[in-house]
């Protein structure tokens, strides 16, 4: 990770905020896009999941942690008398909460991995010409996304509908609660697959068929057109931050591929953290995209390509606490020791339903293969290598439509955690693994967007981006994983995509009958 200490930090200096799926974070960068050392508060955040399919936060308790970490940080930097340049903020995507007249939150924030909506993707197949949709938004229909959860919303939550003046992600929320009013930047409008990618704009023809129009939803901007000027409150707080540009919010995912490094063609970016995802940034996007694949904005001049996994590190977290093998003296070690593909499994990480590629929102996690001679070690390391086969689906995709051949960098605290699970995807990938040293990618994008935005730095390309060769591929373990890959695409197919057509099927057959 590149450091730097306060004395010798170039300025200007930006805070930057990170709003994670697991945490919250504060801290200082400075012109080069390096962290400054000592300068970070964090705090730890719960997203509540119901058997149902549930998955929610409070957006009030969010804003308290976020604010008690800028509290804390300010303290820190209010004795160094130091240049601040601005504010930048990244956060997960795909979130959203209704609020009143007063900017009130009247309903829970709901994520990315809420699948409630799975039953409303049937209809909206039905109403819509996917394909066209999908070329259009950079999205497909899945639960993950806005147009299926307002028609979930309608349905299972009128009252939430009803009370609801505008509906809003938590950066804007953020940004409500500081000015008073509030934009959504294009990157994070485009995560929430209602957002013409090439015209950036909403798409009218879509909202024409959902329970909202876009008199619900905030005006779009770009990530270069900061606000300045908090209000009293927060201006009495933190009188260094009253009047320097706030820059609006912007994809996490966006943000991670920026302070990894990935900020074109040449390097396609796999990160691991609680999700997963393979993303690519393009100035130059496909006009139509492969139905496993995704197409976002980091900002108005471009575009990230890619799919996202809604398992990784949650997969491995949800596995060792139910095998019980925290108190394992070696885990990383044993891990390491065990032949790829060696316990015979064949594993479907869908904990959480599945997004890219197959986008099959009613998916389950499976297990086919257990025998008595089964250790809670190999169903983990069948596990891990399960989620490393859904990357290399995505990255299959992804990669005819990048030219040359890129370098593929690792970051994420899942991965770069695991020197067994880094090793596994080089192998299964087939390719040389590079690392990004940067441990708060996510941070440092969205810090190095707000200094492009300024003028203090003419191009991302002109800072240096630290990584290093990290895992080569073997060719022999390479083909090992390929045959296995084979097994959970049967399986796949046997228990997800059988399913997937006769639900749907079905669903057009009720809706013909009707």
């Amino acid at each position: 990770m590149a450091t730097v200490t306060f004395l010798r930090a170039e300025t200007p200096l930006i805070v930057s905020l990170d709003i994670g799926t697991s945490s919250i974070r504060a801290s200082l960068f400075d012109r080069m896009g390096r962290a400054v050392e000592g300068l970070m508060a964090r705090r730890g955040l719960e997203i509540q999941t119901r058997s149902e399919g549930a998955a929610e936060a409070d957006p009030d308790s969010i804003l308290r942690s976020l604010f008690e970490c800028l509290d804390q940080l300010m303290e820190r930097i209010r004795p160094l008398k130091s240049g601040l340049g601005g504010v930048a903020a990244c956060t997960f995507v795909n979130n959203i909460l209704g609020i009143d007249e007063t900017h009130r939150a009247v309903t829970p924030l709901t994520t990315y991995a809420d699948t409630r909506a799975e039953r409303e993707v049937a209809g909206l197949q039905s109403d819509f010409d996917e394909s066209s949709v999908h070329d259009r938004t950079g999205c497909r229909f899945h639960p993950s996304y806005l147009p299926a959860r307002f028609r979930w919303m309608a349905r299972a939550r009128p009252e939430w509908v009803g009370k609801a003046a505008r509906w809003v992600s938590i950066g804007e929320y953020l940004e409500l609660k500081l000015f008073g009013e509030a934009a959504v930047s294009h990157s994070v409008a485009s995560w929430t697959g209602l957002q013409d990618r090439f015209r950036l704009v909403w798409d009218e023809s879509l909202l024409a068929g959902l329970p909202i129009g876009s008199d619900k939803l905030s005006p779009l901007t770009d990530v270069n057109r900061p606000r300045r000027g908090l209000r009293p409150e927060f201006a009495g707080r933190w009188p260094e931050l009253a009047e320097v540009p706030w820059f609006p919010a912007v994809g996490d995912g966006a943000a991670a591929n920026v302070g990894s490094g990935c900020i074109s063609s040449g390097q396609v970016a796999v990160t691991m953290g609680t999700t997963s995802a393979v993303r690519v940034v393009l100035f130059d996007p496909p006009q139509h995209l492969p139905p496993g694949l995704w197409c976002y904005r980091v900002d108005g001049k471009r575009s990230l390509l890619g799919g996202a996994l809604s398992e990784g590190g949650s997969v491995f977290a949800w596995m060792r606490e139910t095998l019980n093998l925290g108190a394992f003296r070696d885990l990383e070690g044993a891990l390491a020791a065990l032949e790829p593909d060696s316990h015979g499994l064949t594993v479907l990480p869908f904990l959480a339903g599945e997004r890219a590629p197959g986008w099959a929102g009613q998916a389950r996690g499976a297990i086919q293969g257990l025998s008595l001679a089964t250790t809670p070690l190999e169903i983990l390391r069948a596990a891990m290598e399960s989620v490393a086969y859904r990357l290399f689906l995505v990255f299959e995709l992804l990669r005819p439509l990048v030219p040359g051949e890129p370098r593929v960098v690792a970051s994420g605290g899942a991965l770069l955690g695991s020197p067994a699970w880094l090793q596994i995807v080089a192998d299964v990938l087939g390719r040389p693994v590079h690392v990004c040293e940067e441990a708060e990618a996510t941070s440092r994008g969205a810090a190095l967007l707000a200094l492009e935005s300024l003028g203090a730095i003419r191009s991302l390309e002109e800072i240096p981006h630290f990584i290093r060769p990290g895992c080569q591929a073997d060719p022999h373990r390479h083909a090992r994983y390929q045959k296995a890959m084979e097994r959970q695409k049967e399986l796949y197919q046997m228990l997800i995509e059988s399913k997937k057509f006769d639900y749907r099927n079905s669903k057009q057959i009720q809706k013909a009958h009707i």
